[in-house]
C-alpha cells in the first residue's frame, strides 16, 4: 500500500520521493467529502479512488507498531525513531515493478504545464516558478502569456473598449 500510494503521488503531481517520504498525515486534508493534498497552495484536489487509497494507507500505515513510532506523524514513517521512510528503496521497488521514477516525474510535470499555466503549476505542486517556465519552454506550452494574479476584478482605471468613462453611451469604435 505504502509503495502505490508513493508511486501515484509521484504519477499525478510529479513530487520527487525525497519529497513524498517527506509528507505527513496533516499534509493529507479532508474538507467534507473532498481530500486534498498539501504540496504548494493551495493544496490540490485528489481523484476519488486516489483519495481512497490515500486514506486507508493512512489508517494502516507500516512501521506504527514499534516501540519508536506509536505516534509517527509521517504519511510513511521509517524504522528509525521519528524519522520518514527513506526514499531509496520505494525507489528501487517502483523501479523493479517497471516505473521509472525519474521518467515518470518528468512527464507527469510536462503534462501538467501543457494544461495549465506554469505559474498556476508551480504554485500547487510547490515547484518554483523558475523551473515550471524553462520545463514549460521545453515542451512548448501555449501558456506564454499568462498573467498571474487576481483576475476577479480591473484594474484601477481600466475600461472596457466601447464604453465611456462613466455611465455614459458607449463610445463607438473606430
Amino acid at each position: 500500500m505504502r509503495l502505490r500510494v508513493a508511486g501515484v503521488i509521484v504519477l499525478l503531481y510529479a513530487q520527487p520521493l525525497s519529497r513524498v517520504v517527506r509528507l505527513t498525515i496533516d499534509d493529507v486534508i479532508r474538507d467534507g467529502d473532498a481530500v486534498l493534498l498539501r504540496l504548494g497552495e493551495p493544496p490540490s484536489p485528489v481523484p476519488a479512488p486516489v483519495a481512497a487509497l490515500l486514506l486507508k494507507h493512512i489508517t494502516n500505515r507500516g512501521n506504527m507498531n514499534t516501540a519508536t513510532n506509536p505516534a509517527s506523524r509521517w504519511l510513511s514513517p521509517g524504522r528509525r525513531t521519528g524519522q520518514p521512510l527513506g526514499p531509496n528503496h520505494p525507489s528501487a521497488l517502483l523501479n523493479k515493478v517497471g516505473i521509472p521514477i525519474a521518467a515518470a516525474r518528468g512527464a507527469a510535470i510536462r503534462q501538467q504545464l501543457l494544461e495549465l499555466p506554469a505559474s498556476v503549476v508551480a504554485d500547487a505542486l510547490g515547484y518554483h516558478d523558475k523551473t515550471t517556465s524553462r520545463l514549460r519552454n521545453e515542451t512548448g506550452g501555449t501558456w506564454s502569456r499568462y498573467a498571474p494574479g487576481d483576475h476577479a476584478r480591473s484594474p484601477t482605471g481600466w475600461v472596457p473598449r466601447g464604453t465611456s468613462e462613466v455611465g455614459g453611451p458607449p463610445v463607438p469604435r473606430a
